[in-house]
């Protein structure tokens, strides 16, 4: 059973991920696609309907996560609660610029929103990727389940008392953004024409070398930090695939791009991300947090989990509301199909 939540809490947080994703690309690109006011309410319009729904995934994994695994709620709380203050405070800047900007018809007003807007979706990118490096790196875990990290200390990976930040986390974040900035590209490429669909697409154009050699690099450098990957790796050697359907996935974008294939490029964008995620997450496995220093120490499936009777009770609860989520997805994006047409009443 814990099994199951682990992969169910990894399902959601992909599926946040993937649709999030591109919002957050959105915005990082917002100030260079767009130029003029009503550019601008284009890009904003391209995400208007699903943006908060989006978020929704974030909360249905973050939920999942304090049912099935307490501990690891609890110790990863008590952390990262300054980063994760900073990723809550980031939310809330990008949501009320999206509903802010349109309030007042200004000079000042409406560009200020649309600075913080591309800000706040920028550091979010980074801020998450930067998470996921310190989820795989490790962190200084005691023999109780806690610890508390300073936001950076030498910069170094080396030692017992490593910072949220330092160079490998950073460049994780760095991949991270770049690689959802990627995906947003994709999304404008999709919804939307003329001179913001170009720019775009010369976007996506700079970024996809960097992202390849971002990749490599950060695999490299995990293979090096995290010695799990490479032992679950070679235990399993059919777990390949998984890195090698993501660089399919990234490649074939690039393909369907060139062609003008628009739906087919972003799904590829897309598959990029879950076999990615696929990848750390398989790679992992038993481990939820790793320990740095002793090893023992690591937060596992095992000893994270809630009782037994708890997940599974909660399972029955959780299959009608995920069924319902997704029926509102579906129904959302399936209304909005199509390139964006601008409301002259909306953002």
């Amino acid at each position: 059973m814990v099994t199951l939540w682990f992969y169910i809490v990894a399902v959601l947080i992909t599926i946040y991920v993937v649709l999030d994703g591109f919002d957050l690309g959105t915005g990082a690109l917002h100030l260079f696609v767009a130029r003029s006011d009503t550019e601008r309410r284009t890009v904003l319009q391209s995400i208007g309907p699903v943006w908060d729904g989006n978020e929704v995934w974030l909360l249905a994994g973050g939920g999942a996560l304090v049912l099935a695994f307490p501990k690891l709620y609890a110790s990863a709380f008590s952390g990262f609660y300054l980063p994760l203050m900073m990723v809550l405070w980031l939310l809330i800047l990008r949501a009320i610029s999206i509903e802010f900007r349109s309030h007042l018809k200004s000079p000042v007003w409406r560009p200020l929103w649309d600075v913080v807007f591309s800000f706040s979706s920028l550091f979010l990118a980074v801020l998450l990727g930067a998470a996921l490096g310190n989820v795989v790196r490790g962190v200084p875990l005691g023999a109780d389940g806690y610890f508390f990290t300073p936001l950076w200390t030498s910069f170094g990976v080396s030692g017992t008392e490593p910072g949220i930040l330092d160079w490998y986390t950073v460049s994780v974040g760095v991949t991270s953004l770049v690689a959802l900035t990627y995906h947003g590209a994709m999304w404008l490429v999709l919804k939307t024409d003329g001179a913001i669909r170009d720019r775009a697409r010369r976007a996506a154009g700079t970024l996809w070398p960097l992202l390849l050699v971002l990749v490599g690099s950060v695999t490299i450098m995990t293979f090096r930090i995290q010695p799990h990957v490479p032992e679950r790796l070679n235990q399993n050697p059919l777990s390949y695939l998984f890195p090698l359907l993501a660089l399919a996935g990234i490649g074939g974008s690039r393909w369907f791009t060139v062609r003008g294939r628009e739906l087919q490029a972003f799904l590829g964008s897309a598959i990029f991300l879950v076999f990615m995620l696929v990848s750390v997450v398989f790679c992992l496995y038993p481990m939820v947090l790793p320990a740095v220093g002793d090893v023992a120490n690591s937060l596992t499936i095992h000893n994270a989990s809630g009782p037994q009777y708890s997940i599974a009770v909660a399972l029955y609860w959780w299959v009608p509301g995920m069924i319902l989520v997704g029926l509102y997805t579906y129904f959302m994006y399936r209304q909005m199909r199509g390139k964006v047409e601008l409301d002259p009443d909306g953002y």
